[in-house]
């Protein structure tokens, strides 16, 4: 589809679409365009901006940590992430089935509801938060 902006003898400007410019030009060759406003059949092109969209702005890449504090997280994700079994929102269940020795002792990391970290701390599971927020492993 392309939008033009149409005029006629009279001054008056619109805008419509067609399916491709020789659409246009079988539609005007025919008489079969017409002012909205006077009713005139001799519809010409008139001189239109296109319509193009600003590039987006890309975000400066960062390649790799800043700070050292960057880096010392990035390096206990990486520990964590190879070391660890993600066991994801199953977390709070896995960690107590650890503590109470009824699954193989491992390290292992996931998710859990504020709630469910609460009442692991209170029922003496060791746990802790992490400072990141760790890879999603699906399948």
């Amino acid at each position: 589809m392309i939008r033009y902006t149409l005029k006629c003898p009279e001054g008056h400007s619109f805008e419509s679409w067609f399916r491709n410019a020789d659409a246009f030009d079988a539609l005007a060759a025919d008489g079969r365009l017409r002012c909205p406003r006077c009713g005139t059949d001799r519809i010409e092109k008139s001189l239109m901006t296109p319509d193009v969209r600003p590039a987006r702005a890309q975000p400066p890449a960062r390649l790799s940590p800043d700070t050292e504090r960057e880096k010392a997280i990035a390096a206990l994700k990486r520990k964590v992430e190879t070391e660890g079994e993600y066991v994801g929102l199953g977390f709070a269940q896995e960690a107590r089935a650890i503590h109470g020795g009824d699954a193989p002792k491992r390290p292992i990391y996931g998710e859990a509801k504020p709630e469910e970290a609460i009442a692991l701390i209170e029922d003496g599971v060791p746990v802790a938060p992490l400072p990141f927020t760790p890879t999603r492993k699906t399948n």
